[in-house]
């Protein structure tokens, strides 16, 4: 959770970043859709809690993936726009897979909810 609450405010200070503190156009659509990926999975990553306070034992699985996704993802596009090689962008869909598997996992935890 402390992480997840890291994450939260990294996505929010990189957006504002965005919004204020980068004339770059690309560099700024690279940073505003970093902060927006990762926002949606520190989100996500609450969310998990909830899953397993539920019953969803396997949704903690979830959590290192978008986290991790979120490093990779968000973290190779704030690199490159702050002038890091672009060959680093190879880095980008790793982390969308990361991001697609911690859903395919939520979605297998939340077999274990009990219907109502």
């Amino acid at each position: 959770m402390t992480l997840a609450a890291v994450s939260g405010f990294v996505a929010v200070a990189v957006g504002a970043f965005a919004a204020h503190g980068v004339s770059d156009p690309r560099a700024a659509d690279w940073l505003r859709t970093g902060a927006t990926y990762q926002f949606m999975h520190t989100m996500a990553t609450f969310a998990c809690a909830t899953f397993m306070n539920i019953g969803a034992r396997r949704a903690r699985l979830a959590p290192a993936f978008f986290l991790g996704g979120t490093v990779l993802f968000s973290g190779s596009l704030y690199a490159m726009a702050l002038g890091a090689p672009r060959w680093l962008g190879a880095v980008t869909p790793l982390g969308g897979l990361a991001f697609l598997t911690g859903w395919a996992i939520l979605a297998w935890a939340a077999r274990d909810v009990d219907q109502v």
